[in-house]
Formats: structure tokens, sequence, C-alpha cells
């Protein structure tokens, strides 16, 4: 696979739109879009092959006046290119009651770049049928392991992204893809039924179908050690987390609280607190599509800014947000490679991409022998953030209880970590020295705006309040 023949063929029509709409903005970007995703599911009773969610295909003409942007999306850039300019103009006229309220930005910059960026791609080397039956397989051998298993659902949901952006001195061009296989136990033991899941992803499908049947066991010995579980008793602990934990306490503290648009709108405590502590000196974070490889890991953003590696936090102290290009313009800063859209049909927006925390000194042996009693917690569920008052919850599938150093068989779930975000923060007293990112997930802005996005990093051991 390989980049889209159709945005090829529309080269020519969008630089000819970027010079027609150049004689009266003072700016012009188009980004345009072609994403192919689909999705092979199986479980005991059905499958199916379909077109996956991020599907989309057309284009958005971002402008800038002098005083402020403009967007417009359209399906197709294509035949009479000075009528579509007239009528993207006299779409995104301003009433005239409304020009004196308009916020006054400056012009963004356009450096000079034409390049063509891409990635390995396998996804030609397997059939929709040689996956089904891929999925099929696996299915089959989860349901083998034990009667008490009521269902096994597997899917496999890959996506290739081809972008093109043109400005009057920029033209880049980007390939890139991305797997997410999936495993799912429903299982039953007495009265209690619980559900188990278990996922590889890569940019290569040899590699992500090659290692799932390896976590099969692990799939199986979850569900029946989930059926034992009980209900934590609420209560402040000591508490390692997962990297799938970690990474949804970074997602969760300092990733939303740092997206830029929200310092422009006033929306986030974390504007006010840049260059103070807010974290463990021990502590470090980033975020970025150059940061780290995952399925948040693209070449350039949509808009046409170079992928960034960001640090965010440094030795406990908040140094720096990610940034769009008009949060960037607005707040006089270099754009950091966060601008992202659902689709081209939608806004963009400051959005996270691979989110983390830097590894640390300690083994975790250590962490765990370190706490007297307290639980080890594991597998993102959700989270949510407040930004404006920097308070957080966590949801993780499962914790085991630590007693005298040890980890026992003592399984608590679900388990919901919760709290101020610079007290869970300044509490990390311990970060192992290894390294995980998780690429399986995606992130919507409030209840919308889905991208997706990776996070993750090594173990942590907090003090929080757990329920």
């Amino acid at each position: 696979m390989s980049f889209s023949s159709f945005l090829n063929s529309r080269r020519e029509s969008c630089r000819a739109l970027v010079n027609e709409l150049g004689k009266k903005y003072a700016y012009v970007g188009i980004l345009g879009s072609d994403v192919k995703s689909s999705a092979i599911r199986v479980n005991r009773q059905v499958s199916d092959i379909g077109e996956g969610g991020a599907a989309e295909c057309g284009f958005v003409v971002k402008m800038h006046n002098g005083r402020a942007f403009f967007e417009y999306s359209i399906d197709d850039i294509s035949g009479d290119i000075s009528a579509l300019a007239q009528k993207i103009i006299d779409a995104v006229k301003v009433e005239e009651s409304l020009v004196e309220r308009e916020i006054s930005v400056n012009v963004p910059a356009d450096e000079p770049m034409v390049k063509s960026f891409s990635r390995e791609c396998d996804f030609d080397s397997f059939s929709d049928e040689e996956l089904l039956a891929k999925c099929v397989e696996i299915r089959d051998a989860i349901l083998s392991k034990s009667d008490k298993l009521l269902n096994a659902m597997v899917a496999v949901m890959p996506f290739t992204v081809s972008k093109l952006f043109i400005s009057k001195n920029r033209e880049l061009d980007q390939f890139y893809s991305w797997v997410n296989v999936m495993a799912v136990g429903v299982y039953r033991d007495g009265e209690k039924m619980v559900m188990a899941r278990e996922g590889t992803y890569s940019n290569l499908m040899g590699e992500a179908l090659g290692e799932m049947p390896s976590h099969i066991d692990a799939l199986v010995n979850k569900c029946q050690k989930l059926a034992n579980a009980k209900p934590i008793v609420p209560g402040v602990y000591d508490v390692i987390t997962d990297p799938s934990i970690s990474g949804l306490i970074a997602h969760e503290a300092f990733g939303h609280g740092v997206e830029m648009d929200q310092f422009v709108k006033d929306r986030a405590l974390a504007k006010y607190y840049v260059g103070d502590y807010v974290a463990s000196p021990i502590c470090n974070m980033h975020d970025g599509a150059a940061a780290t490889f995952s399925t948040a890991s693209y070449f350039f953003d949509d808009d046409g800014v170079l992928a960034h590696d960001t640090q965010i936090i440094k030795d406990g102290i908040l140094v720096a947000g990610i940034s769009d290009l008009v949060s960037a313009t607005e707040l006089g800063t270099e754009p950091t490679g966060n601008g992202r859209r659902q689709s081209y049909k939608r806004k963009a927006y400051s959005r996270m991409t691979n989110t983390f925390f830097c590894p640390g000194k300690d083994k975790l042996e250590d962490m765990i022998a370190s706490i007297k009693h307290g639980y080890m917690l594991f597998e993102t569920n959700n989270g949510m953030e407040d930004p404006k008052n920097w308070q957080i919850q966590c949801t993780a599938e499962y914790g085991i209880e630590i007693v005298d150093g040890k980890l026992t068989d003592n399984y608590v779930s679900p388990v919901v970590m919760s709290g101020s975000v610079p007290e869970l923060l300044k509490s990390i007293s311990m970060v192992s020295d290894d390294f995980k990112i998780i690429g399986a997930g995606s992130c919507g802005k409030g209840y919308k705006e889905w991208v997706r996005v990776s996070d993750g990093g090594p173990a942590l051991k907090v003090r929080v309040k757990l329920a």
C-alpha cells in the first residue's frame, strides 16, 4: 500500500486554490485526507467484515485574513477553481455587526518545505478472508481453554492514513498505517460473569497478529482471577501503577490540562503554573507524535506543522503545553505539532498524541517490596479530568493487593483512583526503570472529537485515594 492516488490527482487543483484564495487572504493552507479503515470481527455466534469508524476522504481549507482564522471543508477540489474560491469567500464572510468583536491574531509563519514521508506497511499481504480465518483461529483457541468461557470476541482493526498539506510555501504528504488486534473473553463462574481483554498493536499486520496467540493464556487467567475479585475497601493507599495506569494518569493529569486551546479560553489552571513545581522532582513527562513510536505517531499534524517531542514536566516543573496552529498564534508561541481533527469536516484542536512519563531508576521489585499494605493497579478502563480545578479520576480494570512487600493472590475490581492532580503527582516517590507505551487508545475532547492516542511509561509509586 502507498500514498493515496486520489490525493495525488488533486495536487494541482490544491495549488491553484491556494493561489486563488491567496489574492484575498494573507495565509491559506489546505489539508487533504484519505483514511481507509476496516474491522474484521468474530465471536461464537457471528463474524463480520466491515468498514472501520476512522474512514474519511476530503479537504479542509484554513485561511487567515490578517485578523482571524476561517475554515471551510469540502469533499473534493476540482473543476472551476476560480468559482470554488469565490464560493468559499462568500461562505466565510463575517457579518458587519461582528467585525469589531473579532480577536486579532497574527498571520502564522509559512516556512518553505517540500517533503514526502512514509512508513512501512504490510497490509497488502493479508486478505480480508485470511484475517477473518485468523480471528476464528484465535477465538477457537480461547474457547478451548475453559468450559466456563461463554464467548470469545476477536477483532482486527487496521487503518491507513494518507494526508496532503499545501500552502503557499509548503507541500507535504505522509502515508502510514496502524492495526489494533483485540481479544475479549466472557467468563462465568457460578453467578458471577466477567469480561477480560488482551490486545496487540503495530504498524505491521504480521507483527500484531503473530503476537496475539501468546496472550491467550493470560486472557483466560485474567478471566479466572476477575471472577473471584472482591470490591476494594475505600481508603488512601500506597499504590504502584502499571504502565497502562501510569499512562492514564499522564493523559488525564497533564495531557488535557496543557492543551493550549484551553489556555486561550482560560479553562485550564495549568496556564498559571508554567515554571512551577507541580509534581515530584523525580517526575518527567512528554507528549508528541515524534516523542515515541505508537498509534499517534505521524509526520506532520493537521495544520502542516512537523511532529514534535514536547517535554511537559521536567524534574517536577511544568515547562510547556501542547498547541495547534491557532492557539499558538493567539498565545504568541511556537506550535508543537498537536493540531488534530476527528475528520476533515471537524475543527482542529490542541490534542494529545503519545503522552507518557519517562522511566526512572527504581526496580519494580524494590517498589513492591517497599509497600507494607497497598495495591498494584492494572489496565486502563477510563478517566476524567477537570482542567480548571485540577481534579482527576482514573479507573483501573483491577488491582492486586500487596502485603508486607509481596504481591498476593487477592484481586479487587474495579478500582477508581481520584484526587487532586498536584497532590497525586507530588506523591510520586519511586519510578521504575522500565517503559511501555500502549498504542490501542482513542480520546475525545469532552464527549466528542475523537482521535487516536497512546500513553504509558514506567511503573509509579504514589499515595492516592482508592474506591
